[in-house]
């Protein structure tokens, strides 16, 4: 019966995810927020399904655990050097700073002494690498600037905690005594701990996965790959560091790695699901009847400790660099309290540092903290200004050339590539700053304005062009177009297409030549397909012209006749397999339905 039951709170778990998360998706909010409220409906405070949520929060915090391994992989140790400032200043700054000051604030406010208040105010300075790390992974800006930045706190809170659980036993009032002796072992013992995740990283996991496979067992090179991150998360909290820490650490030792990406590949399905799993439990941790006795006290704490936070994390950016909006971004990501905060106000109130009621209330002031973090990101776009445009002043003295090129974006430099390579004079104009700044150190002459303007066109020499290239988008290309037909009717103009569908829009508008962006790459790429599998190059240039020669009648046909015609030139008939050299004897059919099958093949 107990397996039957645990069956059925492993269903009831899947099915709160998969019921809550997309519906939260759906209104445009996190889907962390949509596990937390999965948590709480199924926990103690829901329909009861789930009476002990640490269980399972014990279980899930491997989830936080892969998530760091997966982090690490894609920080080589070179990079995270580069972040050194950010991590050891920034984010120390923001732990000291922002515990010093919740420190007086739960000495006056909640009447704390000033044991419990240490560690309450330090707990909460910790934010959430869980909910952190996976909305920056989620917007795919982990890499950003503000990302870089966020991860760095994030970081350098992860390794706080070693510290903050060293404060509670020395805060204890029946720890062990401590002394020099005792602390010089505990030091010697995370060193050995490190260099032996170091040695273990750089010398035997490449020759362990090699061997393996070699094996070609894949579920065994999934068992190395648990076995790697799980060992070196367990080495380094038997030493005193955080579980994640350990994992953070062989992922950036294997950051270098031939076998990376089959690390990533075979952890990213149990790092997923365990931390949903995590979010699901800190859901349950709400509990809703603490919050109504004090629903007062808990809502000003959590206003406080969002505003606190959210205000100290954007003078501090900004202090050490960032733009306004980067600061602003890194403020309404990290103000929440974090799962590290749960881990040390437990160890806290089993040390009598604090009461367990009041670990009760910090651990849903935390909770909520994390629940409303994604409202407060909502809220916040107002205070993020729109990106100043580099007012220039536009100039034209000095332009010439036979061909005016409009947009020096990826197609337009390629074009203008070809055309300089052969000494024809070409005059470049464009309306993005960055483009030109970047271009002038190649020594393009390129001259800032705005394309679809007729006076700017005029400026710069257009009505004196034998070819005017729009390389722009879909949108101001055919404005572009328009003005020119009008205004240069002598001028030959080559066009950029978007699609088959733009191309045949602008034949209808009679352009000298339109080309499809990606239509010539393409080709290039196929034919280079066929050769890798065999072919012949003549064979293969034939076959790629011959596919350029039908595509070109096919759109021949549907400007006249509509987008329908021309269908029977695509190619999308089975091709029947020819073998290479001829064989030496004739193929001989094992069955009835096999011979049945060859004789049909030979009709067919």
């Amino acid at each position: 019966m107990e397996s039957t039951s645990q069956f059925t709170h492993v269903l009831v778990l899947l099915a709160a995810a998969v019921i809550a998360v997309p519906i939260f998706k759906r209104l445009g909010l996190s889907s962390i927020l949509g596990y937390l409220a999965a948590g709480i409906a199924v926990g103690p405070s829901g329909f009861r399904i789930f009476t002990d949520p640490a269980e399972i929060l014990h279980t899930a915090e491997l989830g936080v655990v892969f998530l760091l391994f997966v982090i690490g992989l894609e920080l080589k140790p070179s990079l995270l050097w580069s972040m050194r400032r950010d991590i050891f200043g920034l984010g120390t700054l923001q732990v000291v700073v922002t515990g010093a000051i919740l420190t007086g604030a739960a000495l006056a406010g909640f009447g704390f002494d000033l044991s419990a208040a240490l560690i309450a105010g330090f707990g909460l300075a910790l934010s959430s690498t869980a909910y952190g790390v996976q909305t920056l992974e989620e917007r795919a800006e982990l890499n950003t600037g503000y990302g870089k930045r966020a991860f760095s706190i994030l970081l350098l809170q992860d390794l706080a905690i070693v510290p903050l659980l060293t404060l509670v036993s020395v805060l204890a009032p029946f720890g062990e005594p401590r002394n020099l002796t005792t602390g010089l072992v505990s030091a010697a013992a995370a060193g050995a701990a490190l260099l032996a995740i170091v040695v273990a990283g750089r010398y035997f996991i490449n020759p362990l996965f090699r061997t393996l496979a070699h094996a070609r067992a894949r579920e065994i090179m999934t068992a190395a790959a648990l076995l790697v991150v799980i060992g070196a998360a367990w080495l380094m909290e038997g030493v005193g560091f955080s579980m994640a820490l350990g994992a953070f650490l062989a992922g950036v030792l294997l950051a270098e790695s031939s076998f990376r990406h089959e690390l990533e590949a075979d952890i990213e399905p149990f790092r997923g699901l365990l931390l949903g799993l995590f979010f699901l439990a800190i859901g349950m941790s709400i509990d809703l009847a603490v919050i109504v006795r004090n629903w007062t006290t808990i809502a000003g704490a959590v206003v406080a400790l969002l505003a606190v936070k959210t205000v100290l994390l954007y003078g501090l950016t900004r202090a050490f660099g960032a733009s306004h909006n980067e600061a602003v971004r890194v403020a309404v990501l990290l103000p929440q309290g974090g799962e590290f905060g749960f881990v040390l106000f437990s160890t806290a109130a089993a040390a009598q540092v604090m009461r367990v009621s009041d670990t009760t209330m910090l651990a849903a002031i935390v909770a909520i903290s994390m629940a409303l973090t994604p409202v407060v990101g909502l809220a916040s776009r107002r205070l993020l200004r729109a990106p100043r445009r580099e007012e220039l002043k536009e100039d034209f003295a000095g332009a010439r050339g036979t061909v005016f090129i409009v947009g020096f974006g990826r197609f337009g430099q390629i074009v203008s590539q070809v055309l300089l390579a052969r000494g024809i004079d070409v005059t470049i104009i464009d309306n993005d700053p960055a483009r030109l700044k970047a271009a002038a150190r190649f020594g393009f002459h390129i001259y800032y304005g705005d394309g679809i303007r007729l006076d700017v066109l005029r400026a710069a020499g257009a009505a004196k062009a034998e070819v005017i290239a729009v390389c722009t988008a879909r949108r101001s290309a055919d404005r572009i177009v328009s003005i020119v037909r009008s205004e240069f009717p002598l001028a030959k103009l080559y066009v950029r297409s978007e699609d088959r569908m733009h191309s045949l829009e602008l034949r209808r508008k009679d352009v000298t030549y339109e080309q499809r962006e990606t239509l010539e790459s393409a080709l290039a790429f196929g034919r280079e397909a066929l050769v890798e599998l065999g072919v012949d190059n003549s064979e293969a240039d034939e076959v790629v012209d011959s596919v350029r020669r039908l595509d070109a009648e096919r759109l021949v046909l549907q400007e006249t006749d509509g987008i329908q015609a021309g269908n029977d030139l695509v190619f999308r008939k089975r091709v029947v397999p020819h073998p290479l050299t001829k064989p030496h004897r004739e193929s001989q059919a094992l069955s009835e339905e096999t011979r049945a099958v060859a004789s049909d093949d030979k009709d067919g």
